[in-house]
């Protein structure tokens, strides 16, 4: 799925970090599942979080057969958007995000001078997707508040500090506080972010570009991953 902040282009590189040390019958754990562009990608047990309760019924519906529409006309997206509590949430969602502007939540109509049809590529893509999704376990819930298996391997992709807002407001001092908390225990815990506190450790980065709204040029950033230091590290 198109969605903000996918990590489908560094899921090759970040993979074979993450998923290294994964002990046998380790549930893999996404607190920040999003376009699950991620998930998508490993076997086993898995689990999906998301706060956007709109992102995960569209997944649940897609699993159990949901067919999204092919066609989303400006007057029809206009109409969802404004009257959300009006459709079925699932619908919601497929408009929102994958019939919007750069994957951003409702971030304006996607179109362009070539007349693409964004409804019919999506819904073809996400059905695609969705073959690979059918045994995850979706929650909707705040990241911190959902149960997790013990000794869970968990991939973080939460909102970027001092970037353009997402749905809701965020947390970021709670969020790395967590971060320690669930390494104490017993977690695995991966964090993908631009930087952070100075007790988490960067195992990889790579230069990437972004494009955050209609008017931007590309931007280059450099994504990293984080990973908390032992408390012996950090003394």
């Amino acid at each position: 799925m198109q969605y903000m902040g996918s990590k489908n282009r560094l899921s090759k590189e970040l993979l074979p970090i993450i998923l290294k040390n994964r002990k046998e019958n380790q549930v893999y754990v996404e607190p920040f599942c999003g376009g699950c562009n991620m998930i998508d990608k490993v076997e086993g047990k898995r689990i999906a979080n998301d706060f956007n309760e709109y992102l995960i019924e569209l997944w649940r519906a897609l699993q159990k057969g949901w067919i999204p529409p092919t066609t989303v006309t400006k007057e029809e997206y206009t109409d969802i958007r404004l009257n959300k509590e009006k459709h079925p949430k699932e619908l919601v969602c497929f408009v929102g995000l994958l019939c919007a502007f750069g994957g951003k939540w409702f971030g304006g109509y996607a179109k362009n001078s070539k007349g693409d049809n964004y409804a019919d590529r999506g819904s073809r893509l996400i059905i695609k997707q969705v073959e690979k999704l059918k045994n995850v376990g979706f929650v909707n819930g705040s990241y911190d508040s959902f149960v997790i298996p013990n000794n869970s391997l968990l991939y973080c992709d939460p909102p970027y500090a001092n970037t353009t807002k997402y749905k809701d407001d965020f947390n970021h001092e709670k969020f790395w506080e967590w971060c320690r908390e669930m390494t104490r225990q017993g977690h695995t815990v991966f964090i993908s972010e631009y930087n952070a506190p100075a007790d988490f450790e960067c195992v990889f980065e790579k230069e990437v570009k972004t494009v955050l709204n209609k008017n931007s040029q590309d931007a280059k950033r450099v994504e990293k991953l984080f990973t908390y230091k032992s408390e012996t590290q950090s003394d």
